[in-house]
């Protein structure tokens, strides 16, 4: 039985799910995130042996991790679970199994999942976000998730938020040592601080609030949708997706999809502003279906 296994390395969680040649899936299985390296690489060593043994079956493994792995140094970076950055996880990654493993962003293994039966199935261009505890991005064009040659493409939180206002200027300091980046205003522990102030990083009770009549609760949800239109807008500007499909924890504010395409039409540069605004079709397990889905195109 071909077996494809997919690892979600995640903050707080990391998740395996094992596939079918169907797509189907076989098995799946949680485990909490240890915060050292050592520990880190154990656990997803130890889920893959696991899962195989209940199978009785080998099979390809794809893992995404919430950064990348650098062409010059083979090492990772970018991640905010920084106890990965500056490892050869990919590598050690491959001794601790004795097989060859696929690494990747985790916002590409969303993009990968979504285009080939999501919700950008059937689109040419798809632009797939991370608003969770992170924020992240990946691009698809016919089916396939870009890279590019210094494995940046789609590093879209940690660019500037565009037209900002002096209140907004210079931003909120990044993990990555600038100010401003969109993950700093976009990702649920952001919108949480900013409306409720430092300390606070749970956002999920937000729209509860706001429907309740909480005033800060609405008014922390207003600037989000519209930094969120700015943000989408400025992307419209560069690439013109065929399709947006919004994943992660945040995604599942139901007043996003109502409002943002139209609050991103006045920053949009052109005479239409289509905007064909989505959610993820396989909610958090996006990026685990993509992960086991790394081996499809060779």
């Amino acid at each position: 039985m071909q077996v494809r296994l997919g690892v979600d390395l995640g903050g707080t969680k990391t998740e395996i799910v094992a596939l079918d040649a169907a797509g189907e899936v076989l098995l799946r299985q949680r485990r909490p995130t240890p915060r050292d390296y050592a520990a880190i690489l154990d656990t997803v060593a130890t889920l893959v042996r696991e899962v195989e043994g209940e199978l009785n079956s080998r099979g390809t493994v794809g893992v995404g991790i919430p950064g990348s792995i650098s062409p010059a140094t083979g090492l990772v970076r970018n991640a905010n679970t920084q106890a990965l950055n500056g490892r050869p996880f990919d590598a050690d990654l491959r001794a601790a199994l004795g097989r060859e493993v696929r690494v990747t962003n985790d916002a590409n293994c969303l993009v990968a999942s979504e285009a080939a039966d999501g919700a950008g199935a059937g689109y040419g261009v798809v632009f797939a976000v991370i608003l969770g505890t992170g924020v992240g991005s990946g691009i698809a064009v016919g089916g396939r998730p870009l890279d590019g040659p210094n494995r940046v493409a789609g590093e879209w939180g940690h660019s500037p938020l565009p037209w900002m206002k002096a209140a907004e200027y210079p931003g909120p300091k990044c993990w990555c040592g600038r100010h401003g980046c969109l993950e700093t205003f976009l990702c649920g522990p952001a919108l949480a601080a900013d409306t409720d102030g430092p300390g606070h990083r749970d956002a999920g009770r937000l729209p509860e609030r706001a429907a309740a009549g909480d005033a800060a609760a609405q008014a922390g949800l207003d600037r989000h949708a519209e930094r969120l239109a700015r943000a989408l807008a400025n992307l419209t500007n560069i690439l013109d997706p065929d399709v947006i499909v919004l994943g992660g924890g945040v995604s599942n504010m139901a007043h996003l999809y109502q409002r943002v395409p139209a609050l991103m039409a006045p920053w949009i540069f052109g005479d239409s502003t289509r905007v064909n605004l989505v959610r993820a079709r396989h909610g958090d397990s996006s990026g685990v279906f993509g992960a086991a889905r790394l081996w499809d195109h060779g």
